[in-house]
């Protein structure tokens, strides 16, 4: 007896941290583009009441609970999608945190724990439950959410600064290894985007840009197969600029910068 999975026609696309923000716009503009949704977070209800909202019947849309932070749970949901729903056809690792940090606070080294917990193991179990089955049917996208912040390191943004700069360079490694199986990696990397991971920053967000506006030209990304795109693309000019500044430039620039806040702060 074969238990497969029925094969459906549209292509189906896992979504990590789908509940809000980025992840919700994505799984939106996936939708709307004809996609079946594999839809993850560890808010489930939340995420069932809104696919019910967007009247998502459950052929459209799949969801389960787990939390990126724990690689047997992801994992799991991973695995879990291959029985149920098949193979993707794009796998986007987006469940991310933000959170200050300040090296002298014991405290926050646990916060630096977190986030790379979150943002660079639980990306990397993510995608482990797919790498292979992509592989063998040689094709499929896994796409990595990165940050601009990934450019330069950023004052009281140690951990999210290092966290996603690893997530470039995690995502160029698979690439190299993924090429020869016809299975592209692709690293997109925001600006500031107006989600819940950036409301409480006090300090100015140049080219802010709504959920949807960067869903729409991350879909176009991610289905061209591009190997890293920043959106919007003025920040990726700004980018390139503050890559070049001479160390003295730089820190005079950001000298009086806002820090983002610590664990707790109001």
């Amino acid at each position: 007896m074969n238990n497969a999975p029925a094969v459906s026609p549209r292509p189906l696309v896992f979504i990590t941290g789908a509940s809000s923000g980025i992840g919700q716009a994505l799984a939106l503009q996936f939708a709307r583009s004809g996609w079946r949704l594999a839809l993850v977070a560890r808010r489930v209800e939340v995420l069932r009441e809104w696919a019910l909202a967007q009247g998502l019947t459950p052929d459209q849309c799949w969801v389960t609970a787990a939390d990126v932070q724990d690689v047997n749970s992801i994992v799991a949901a991973g695995q879990r999608c291959l029985a149920e729903c098949g193979v993707p056809d794009a796998v986007i690792a987006n469940a991310g945190i933000s959170v200050g940090m300040d090296t002298a606070i014991r405290e926050d080294l646990d916060v630096m724990r977190d986030t790379f917990a979150t943002n660079n193991l639980g990306l990397a179990a993510t995608f482990h439950p797919f790498v292979a089955p992509m592989r063998e049917r040689r094709s499929g996208r896994l796409v990595g959410v990165a940050s601009v912040a990934s450019i330069r390191g950023l004052p009281g943004h140690g951990a999210y600064c290092a966290s996603k700069s690893a997530v470039v360079a995690y995502c160029e490694s698979l690439r190299g290894e993924c090429r020869p199986f016809g299975v592209k990696v692709v690293t997109l990397v925001p600006g500031y985007i107006a989600t819940p991971l950036t409301a409480s920053n006090t300090y100015p967000m140049p080219f802010l840009m709504q959920p949807e506006d960067f869903a729409q030209k991350a879909f176009e990304a991610i289905t061209a197969g591009s190997s890293y795109r920043v959106i919007p693309w003025q920040m990726g000019v700004v980018a390139k600029l503050m890559r070049l500044l001479p160390n003295p430039v730089f820190d005079a620039l950001f000298a009086g910068r806002g820090r983002k806040k610590r664990r707790g702060e109001t």
